[in-house]
C-alpha cells in the first residue's frame, strides 16, 4: 500500500494526510473547496514547523512530508490509482453516504474504503457500495499527528484480511489500533459523549459554573481536560450530532442531548471553531475566558 486518498481538508482531514505523508505515503488531499485545501496545507505546514522547532523532526522530514501531498478538488481525478480512500468529511449521514457512492463509481473494487466516522454506522456506509467487505472505520482522535489511537470498526460485512490490513497499517502510522465492532459510539464516543453530556446538564441545572464543573473533573479524577472545555474543542455541533446519532440508534433516553447543548448549537455558539462555547475564544485559543452568559452560573 502506497497511495492513499483523503477525503475533506478540515481538521481530521488535513491531519490524517499529515499523517501518512510524514509516514512515507504518497496522499491525494481531496476538497470540493479550493480555500479549504489551502487552509488544511497551511495547517499541516504549521503543525510541521511546530514539530521542527521542538526537534521532533528534521527539515528534511517537513520538505518530504510536504511533497508527498497532491490537493485535488475532484474526488475522481482524485482516487486513480489510490490503494485506500480515508473519507473524513463533515459527520453528517447523507453527505458520507453520497461520497460513498461516488467512491463505488470511481474506485476499483480493491480499493479499501475507510470512514474517520466517529458514530455513524460503517455497516449502513457500506451498504452503497459494491463488495461492502472492503469497506472499515478509522476513527482516528484529534489531533491526529499527536494522539496515537485509532478506533478501527469492523461492519457487519467487513472482511477480516481488510481489517488485517488497516490494523497492520495502523501500526505502520505509529498509531495503536483497537478493534471494536459497528454499534452507535463505538467504544470512545459511547462512553465519552455521555460524560460531555452529562457535564453540560450539571451545568443546566446549576449545579455548579463551567469553572468548578471543569476543575473538579481535572483536578478530582486526572484528566487533562475538563468536559465542558472538551466539548468546546470537540465542537458542539458534532458533539450534539453524535449523540444524536446513539439516541436514534440505542433509542434511551441517557443519550438524549441537553436542552442547553442544543440551543447553543443553534445559536451558533460551538466553541473553539466559532470563537465561543462555554469559553470566549475571541482572545486565546486557550480556555482562560468564561463565556459571558456563564459567568453568573
Amino acid at each position: 500500500m502506497k497511495t492513499i486518498a483523503v477525503i475533506g481538508a478540515g481538521t481530521m482531514g488535513n491531519g490524517i494526510a499529515h499523517t501518512f505523508a510524514q509516514s512515507g505515503f504518497t496522499v491525494k488531499l481531496i476538497d470540493v473547496s479550493e480555500k479549504s485545501l489551502d487552509k488544511g496545507m497551511a495547517t499541516i505546514a504549521a503543525n510541521l514547523e511546530r514539530m521542527l522547532s521542538k526537534g521532533t523532526i528534521t527539515q528534511e522530514d517537513v520538505v518530504r512530508t510536504i511533497t508527498n501531498i497532491i490537493t485535488y478538488t475532484d474526488i475522481k481525478d482524485g482516487v486513480v490509482g489510490v490503494d485506500l480512500v480515508v473519507e473524513a468529511a463533515t459527520e453528517n449521514i447523507e453527505l458520507k453516504l453520497n461520497i460513498f457512492r461516488q467512491l463505488n463509481e470511481s474506485c476499483s473494487h480493491n480499493t479499501i474504503l475507510a470512514t474517520n466516522t466517529s458514530s455513524i454506522s460503517i455497516t449502513q456506509i457500506g451498504a452503497v457500495v459494491a463488495h461492502p467487505e472492503r469497506v472499515i472505520g478509522m476513527h482516528f482522535m484529534n489531533p491526529v499527528p499527536i494522539m496515537k489511537l485509532v478506533e478501527i470498526i469492523r461492519g457487519y460485512n467487513t472482511s477480516d484480511e481488510v481489517t488485517k490490513i488497516i490494523m497492520n497499517l495502523s501500526e505502520k502510522l505509529g498509531k495503536t489500533p483497537v478493534e471494536v465492532n459497528d454499534y452507535p459510539g463505538f467504544v470512545a464516543n459511547r462512553i465519552l459523549m455521555p460524560m460531555l453530556n452529562e457535564a453540560i446538564e450539571t451545568l443546566y441545572n446549576k449545579v455548579a459554573g463551567v469553572y468548578e464543573i471543569d476543575t473538579v473533573m481535572k483536578l478530582g479524577m486526572g484528566h487533562p481536560m475538563g468536559p465542558l472545555q472538551l466539548a468546546d474543542f470537540i465542537g458542539l455541533d458534532v458533539c450534539l450530532a453524535i449523540l444524536n446519532v446513539m439516541y436514534d440508534g440505542f433509542k434511551n433516553p441517557k443519550y438524549a442531548p441537553c436542552p442547553l447543548l442544543v440551543n447553543m448549537v443553534r445559536a451558533g455558539k460551538l466553541g473553539v471553531k466559532s470563537g465561543e462555547g462555554f469559553y470566549d475564544y475571541s482572545e486565546s485559543k486557550k480556555a482562560e475566558k468564561i463565556s459571558k452568559q456563564f459567568l453568573s452560573a
